[in-house]
């Protein structure tokens, strides 16, 4: 069907952008906003911290499971009907989360938010590309970017702030009024549309993907607390990996597959799927690492935490419109490989902390390093989506996202044991080489073994540097510029 002038005038770049912020902002903020609660929960609750850890384990592995799926869901009920839902379950279930009687109430409400939240951020990316001109998409998904980078740039000042101020409820409160106005917005202000819908509903495929992921998210969650060579985790990664073997099967053969991962096929998408993985990783190290270093050898509170780490997820927010600008301009390729060399210059800085370093030597080296994560993480996601047909957008962000969630949940188990074990190390180090203090040991070792998590951090993201010369400017397309999604009203208006 022919698009007329008509049709194009009803795509409003802003009206639809603010849509897709509001909804991605407060999903990014609910997972910012509890981290730092996790010991006063703990206290309110009567619980030990291992047990309340759920509350974040749980979502993490919700919002991972349900991801692979969301491409389906999105053909099957449209991608505005699917946004809207997710903004209603989560709203309501953040508001269960505030009035929770007890820790499992707590952990059940936080697990189903968090599948709500899995659909959200593949939702709007979705949106994004299959209604957004061409020309419009790299600011359109610097914005998006920006909405992610905002809420954990003001998610642990706020909570902070909340938990000194008023109380835990708050932080789930705080979600409510937010999550109106954006599911609002989405009803007043996205269009209707589908570009196609399911033949049928691959059964197998969910059973498959749901049990590959789960199996291997609880493996990378639990492996540091039950041991990496334990039955329980060796069976779990054997169970994930064939499981997740089947499912790839059954989607290659699948006349309509849940997840199409022929996307894979499409070697700029794949190439720029690695570097974002490769990147998450290393993100993932300062947003645990940095926190943990300052509360626990510096003694920072965590609202003076959040107000020294501001600035640095500011300066990364404020960076991705000038991104989004200059990509039009200059092309991924050197973004991405400014992007990637500042990341590891402010990682590898970040990994000769000493016990009574400045706050202001730390402030200096995230705001560098989280620069250079906004100049790598928009172009390396727009690359590989420049070349993904509309049609196929939805399975290409649900892969995405997917992929995203394993590694960041892999990133969190690698660094934990990592610096649970050369804590270890250096204390034992320490104390055979003469030292008898305790405390003097155990802050010296901790602090080693951060440095020592942020080395491993900085030769990860090196290893994405020589990929992103490979990825060049997009071939000229004959494909029309504007949405294919308002191409189909006829199919709209049923």
């Amino acid at each position: 069907m022919k698009v007329s002038k008509d049709d194009l005038q009803q795509v409003r770049f802003w009206p639809i952008m603010i849509a897709i912020f509001f909804g991605s902002f407060v999903s990014i903020l609910s997972m910012s906003t509890i981290n730092i609660a996790i010991p006063i929960l703990s206290e309110h609750f009567h619980s030990d911290l291992s047990k309340i850890q759920w509350t974040i384990t749980g979502f993490m592995l919700a919002s991972g499971t349900i991801a692979p799926i969301t491409g389906y869901l999105g053909e099957r009920f449209s991608y505005k009907r699917l946004y809207a839902l997710a903004l209603v379950g989560f709203t309501v279930f953040s508001l269960l989360c505030a009035i929770a009687w007890d820790a499992p109430s707590l952990i059940a409400f936080r697990i189903i938010q968090g599948a709500f939240s899995g659909l959200i951020m593949p939702a709007t990316m979705t949106i994004v590309y299959q209604v957004i001109p061409r020309e419009k998409q790299p600011i359109a998904i610097s914005l998006w970017s920006l909405s992610a980078m905002m809420a954990p740039a003001i998610g642990p000042t706020l909570s902070g702030w909340l938990l000194q101020n008023w109380s835990w409820h708050w932080l789930f409160l705080l979600n409510v009024p937010v999550g109106l106005i954006a599911t609002y917005l989405v009803i007043r202000l996205i269009p209707f549309y589908r570009l196609s819908v399911p033949k049928r509903f691959d059964a197998i495929g969910l059973i498959t993907v749901v049990i590959g992921s789960l199996t291997l998210l609880v493996a990378f969650s639990e492996g540091h607390a039950w041991g990496w060579t334990s039955g329980r985790i060796i069976g779990l990664f054997a169970t994930g990996v064939v499981v997740l073997g089947l499912f790839i099967w059954r989607e290659l053969r699948a006349e309509t597959p849940l997840l199409n991962v022929r996307v894979l096929t499409n070697a700029r998408f794949s190439l720029t799927l690695i570097i974002s993985s490769i990147v998450t990783i290393s993100l993932y190290s300062g947003t645990f690492l940095t926190p943990i270093f300052l509360q626990n050898i510096q003694h920072v509170t965590p609202l003076d935490t959040g107000l020294i780490l501001l600035p640095a997820s500011l300066a990364m927010a404020l960076c991705m419109p000038l991104v989004g600008k200059l990509y039009s301009v200059v092309g991924p390729r050197i973004l991405i490989f400014v992007g990637i060399a500042l990341i590891a210059v402010g990682t590898l800085t970040l990994s000769w902390l000493s016990v009574d370093v400045s706050r202001g030597y730390i402030l200096f080296w995230m705001i560098v390093r989280n620069v250079g994560i906004a100049f790598a993480t928009m172009p390396a996601s727009n690359a590989g989506m420049e070349q993904i047909p509309r049609t196929l957008s939805g399975h290409a962000t649900s892969m995405s996202n997917w992929v995203r969630n394993v590694f960041g949940s892999f990133a969190i188990a690698l660094f934990t044991s990592v610096l649970a074990a050369q804590s270890t190390k250096h204390a034992t180090d320490l104390a055979a080489g003469g030292i008898q203090d305790k405390a003097v040991i155990g802050m010296q070792s901790f602090t080693m073994s951060v440095n020592d998590v942020y080395l491993l951090a900085t030769f990860i993201v090196l290893v994405a540097l020589p990929l992103s010369l490979f990825v060049g400017k997009r071939s000229a397309e004959k494909e029309a510029s504007a949405p294919a999604a308002v191409a189909v009203k006829a199919e709209i208006a049923k």
